[in-house]
């Protein structure tokens, strides 16, 4: 692809479509198993996704990659987060010296976790964290747009270069993570915007907002949104840029970005919570067929992840209550995974058990 110039550089990419053929191999791989036909249900089918996005029903799942992009918030300044933006640096270092939350689960799942710094507000070269520094942070978006268009196509662009660099390095699976304080309230307003929906009804606490604190950050999306002249726009994908643009984060851009890039390069993405669903959702709408490389992880806390998920016409195989973020529940996802994966390649079939096959009668 070359270089991100324009939104056209963007909206005129072309996805191409999984294989079905490999998919249907891979369910006939299933079905030859000595057990009830789909007998490990949606787990089955995610199997067969990704044999899918891969292109093959011989698929290889062994090296895996969370990405971390991690940005400011200008928006934080209006009250919206129990916590300041120091705290995103202070997690960033963590997971530079590999002793974040999702460093340690990523170690127990066998998932390498690469973090970016894609905008977080300081001057620091942080020892363990790529710089990708677009800016540092975003604007207040009640009083300015959050980005410039430039800022937003840098870091768009840096999601699908990342993506492509991990594909050429050997990576076969990834997962979409984020941290910076503010972002629940960027991905709300996003997702209010890109689905039309009402804001008050997905916002959601965040980190742990109290209820004075809660009732401010609906305030401020919701007069936020007022400002903004979203649904102007005809074109799908004009429209996702003006979104994101406007109240949206470089994190946000930069996951969309990494979404993107995952269905340039046939890698299959895997979702975290709400800001990796709305970064999708934006994605989506900027590049049709992108939805069809990604794979969903946790239902999550906030309301506004089951509405992108269902947007995207996914539904969620981990449901427990997660909002920890960091790409925490993307990876909870791969002992999962690699369960279902082990009986895919393993498992006796109906000849092992001298046994006749089950027949499909519907």
């Amino acid at each position: 692809m070359k270089e991100v110039k324009t939104k056209k550089d963007i909206s005129g990419i072309r996805i191409d479509p999984p294989d079905k053929t490999a998919a249907e191999k891979a369910k006939a791989v299933f079905d030859s198993i000595a057990k009830p036909l789909d007998g490990l249900g949606d787990l089955e089918g995610m199997i067969c996704r990704i044999a899918g996005i891969m292109h093959t029903e011989d698929i290889n799942i062994g090296r895996r990659a969370a990405v971390i992009m991690c940005a400011d918030n200008g928006i934080v300044e209006e009250g919206v987060s129990q916590s300041g933006k120091e705290v995103t640096l202070a997690v960033a270092r963590a997971l530079g010296k590999g002793i974040s939350s999702s460093c340690t689960l990523g170690r127990a799942a066998r998932v390498d976790v690469i973090p970016v710094d894609i905008g977080i507000d300081c001057d620091e070269r942080i020892r363990g964290v790529r710089d990708h520094k677009v800016a540092k942070g975003t604007r207040n978006f009640l009083k300015q747009p959050a980005m410039t268009e430039k800022e937003m196509l840098k870091a768009l662009e840096t999601g699908i270069e990342i993506t492509r660099e991990l594909k050429k390095s050997g990576y076969d699976m990834l997962i979409t993570g984020e941290m910076g304080i503010g972002n629940t309230t960027t991905s709300t307003a996003v997702l209010a915007a890109a689905l039309d929906l009402d804001s008050d009804g997905i916002t959601g606490r965040g980190a742990g907002i109290d209820d004075e604190g809660l009732s401010r950050k609906k305030e401020v999306i919701r007069e936020a949104l007022g400002r903004y002249r979203f649904n102007d726009e005809k074109d799908e994908a004009e429209r996702a840029f003006n979104i994101l643009r406007s109240v949206g984060g470089l994190d946000i851009a930069g996951l969309a970005g990494l979404a993107i890039g995952g269905a340039l390069c046939k890698v299959p993405v895997v979702l975290d919570g709400l800001i990796s669903s709305a970064a999708a959702v934006i994605a989506d709408m900027m590049v049709p067929g992108v939805r069809d490389y990604l794979l969903p992880s946790h239902a999550g806390r906030e309301k506004g992840n089951m509405s992108a998920l269902s947007y995207l016409g996914l539904s969620p195989y981990i449901n427990c209550n997660m909002a920890l973020g960091e790409g925490t529940g993307g990876i909870l996802l791969f002992p999962l995974i690699d369960a279902v994966y082990a009986f895919y390649k393993n498992a006796a079939g109906f000849s092992d058990y001298s046994m006749d096959e089950y027949r499909r009668h519907f």
